[in-house]
């Protein structure tokens, strides 16, 4: 278990569970990593995963790629900036989004840039949108393209994990995880010369929007936070070697409200710290193909347990959240 610690005096546990078992291990074994990942997901909302099985040399070309990209001048970035106004694709400057509109209503945008791969296995198939490339950065497409399908694979091997884990066959998610939602996000939080607006944050809270996000975070000052039952928020510090994984409101409502979409959030490093606090997070969004209907599985629901939540189509939920994070900041 890995002891979160909390400003305030409270805290949390974030799990970690370890996949080593997932590879070569017989049905008995896999089911046994199942409980514990099942188990996570059910209390924290969160869980560490270690021995995922993606290359530490792929983690590390893939952190550096990214670093060279945001070190590119705005005027280089801002040519990914696709025009339309919910950008599912390419580069998002500081300044467009507040996530945490999907709960508050307008408040101030966050202070982060991103860029975003969506579906880069349809754009390779030549199927939906093409993805925009920087132009000018040897070895960049190379090892996204890797860290892609790392993260694809990854994403379906959880998901077949979850499927025991929510007592159903193990291939029960297969067909809608044949053609995923996969996007990933490269998160910039720049230093922070300024003194932000009151209440503005790296990411403002909110609850992610789809399946399981992946999560690759380093130790720079200024970093994820959750939010416990008693509205206590807590630091969840990178462990080397390890994945955060957390619930987004589409899986939260698949499973009936058993596993927990955790409220959580990107905290300001703080003001007296007087080195760097640059951040870089690496953030796979996962989730079903776009037109699954999500309705309430067979497992999660029964006598004295109705379905809570009507059905919904995957990729109309997530892209409604998508807007209203957006179309909030003027």
């Amino acid at each position: 278990m890995l002891q979160t610690g909390n400003r305030k005096g409270g805290s949390v546990v974030i799990p970690v569970v370890d996949l080593a078992a997932l590879r070569g291990g017989d049905l008995a074994a896999r089911r046994a990593v199942a409980v514990r990942f099942g188990q996570a997901l059910e209390t924290a909302g969160f869980v560490a995963i270690a021995h995922h099985g993606v290359p530490a040399t792929l983690e590390a070309r893939a952190y550096e790629q990214a670093l060279r990209f945001f070190s590119l001048p705005l005027a280089d970035k801002l040519a990914l900036a696709p025009p339309e106004r919910v950008k599912g694709r390419g580069y998002l400057p500081m300044g467009i989004e507040s996530v945490a509109a999907t709960l508050a209503g307008p408040t101030a945008p966050d202070l982060c840039e991103a860029l975003v791969f969506a579906s880069m296995h349809r754009e390779r198939e030549g199927h939906g949108k093409p993805n925009l490339w920087p132009v000018g950065l040897d070895g960049f497409k190379p090892a996204i393209d890797a860290w892609f399908d790392a993260q694809l694979a990854l994403c379906r091997q959880l998901m077949r994990l979850s499927a025991l884990a929510l007592e159903m066959p193990e291939d029960a998610f297969d067909a809608a995880y044949a053609q995923p939602s996969l996007a990933l996000r490269f998160v910039h939080y720049p230093d922070q010369p300024d003194e932000p607006e009151a209440g503005q944050l790296r990411y403002g809270a909110h609850h992610d929007y789809g399946g399981l996000t992946i999560l690759r975070q380093d130790d720079a000052p200024g970093g994820l936070q959750v939010c416990d039952a008693q509205g206590r928020w807590a630091d969840v510090p990178p462990i080397p070697g390890t994945f955060v994984i957390n619930v987004g409101e589409l899986l939260h409502r698949w499973t009936n409200g058993r596993w927990k979409s955790t409220l959580h959030r990107v905290i300001n490093p703080p003001r007296a710290f007087t080195g760097s606090t640059r951040r870089l997070s690496l953030v796979a969004f996962t989730g079903p193909e776009e037109t699954t209907e999500v309705a309430c599985l067979p497992t999660c629901q029964g006598p004295g347990r109705p379905a809570l939540y009507p059905p919904v189509q995957a990729g109309r939920f997530v892209l409604d959240k998508l807007r209203a994070s957006m179309e909030a900041v003027p």
